[in-house]
């Protein structure tokens, strides 16, 4: 288990306990949340070294890794993705300002963002920790995939825009990504990331049952200050913040199921609608939001 002296944004050693969160997902282990009192920045406590951390992801409902369309939740991920794989790629080409270039996905999962970006005619590489995942999203994509070890091997100032699609909050080391992610770009490069928000309206009402806490896989908890703190300090300038949608409904209904409500489909996506509106009107509350930077 990794334990923090100091806050992994602006290096203060206060920093206090501020929630328990328990791994619903697999383990049903609990984790503390630690908030810097100086930042403001929120992260897992005690969380497990890269060696020990694959076991937390090892399920066939992960859908990142397994592509499964198993159970009601993950059948209507799937049936949406299509959509936002769309939007996804437009986003990418009016935030470069590029119609075609070099992008690399950090995050690959099964490649199906990737393979987005291939067929619209970009020169796609990505990287993947899951082997199973990697080799599927090579075999069934024909995809560029390599492991996060070999990151160093990949040339300087290559790539027009660099994606990660709800991965930086799972990294152990953030800095070293940072400074990867900074060699990479080519100057003036497009750098877009998509989190969680622990600012959002379901997060404050969920509290430790947010799903999108997910602990001990999401090291990082970012709200829209601490992640502008962290890559602004470290050369990156921000052009634009804005939001996922549909996070709302997928994180209040798995929410809903943690809490064991037998009704979490409705009340999710119910409750998910109520958080979807009043984000509307304050997007730094949304349950998900996607930030576009320039190097």
């Amino acid at each position: 288990m990794i334990h923090h002296e100091s806050c992994p944004v602006c290096y203060s050693s206060d920093f206090r306990h501020s929630l328990t969160c328990t791994d619903h997902f697999k383990s049903q282990e609990e984790f503390k949340l630690f908030t810097c009192s100086v930042c403001g920045f929120t992260f897992t406590q005690d969380h497990p070294a890269d060696d020990e951390a694959g076991k937390y992801y090892k399920s066939d409902d992960y859908i990142s890794h397994s592509d499964t369309s198993r159970g009601l939740v993950n059948k209507i991920y799937r049936l949406v993705r299509g959509m936002m794989l769309r939007k996804k790629r437009r986003l990418v080409v009016k935030a470069s300002g590029v119609q075609t270039g070099r992008i690399l996905d950090i995050g690959t999962g099964t490649g199906h963002f990737a393979f987005e970006m291939k067929k619209n005619g970009w020169i796609t590489s990505g990287i993947e920790i899951n082997g199973e995942a990697r080799q599927a999203s090579i075999e069934r994509f024909g995809l560029e995939i390599i492991s996060p070890e070999q990151i160093s091997s990949l040339v300087s100032a290559s790539y027009d825009c660099i994606t990660l699609w709800h991965v930086l909050e799972h990294f152990n080391d953030l800095s070293l990504y940072i400074r990867e992610i900074s060699r990479l770009l080519k100057p003036g490069g497009t750098l877009i990331v998509a989190l969680p928000n622990i600012n959002s309206f379901d997060a404050a009402h969920y509290k430790s049952h947010w799903a999108a806490y997910d602990v001990p896989r999401h090291v990082w908890h970012f709200n829209p200050d601490t992640f502008s703190f962290l890559f602004e300090s470290r050369g990156f300038k921000m052009t634009r913040v804005s939001a996922l949608p549909l996070d709302v409904f997928y994180i209040s209904i798995l929410s809903e199921k943690y809490r064991g409500n037998s009704l979490a489909f409705v009340t999710g996506m119910l409750k998910g609608a109520v958080f979807a509106i009043r984000a509307f009107f304050n997007i730094r509350k949304t349950s998900s939001l996607i930030y576009v930077l320039r190097k």
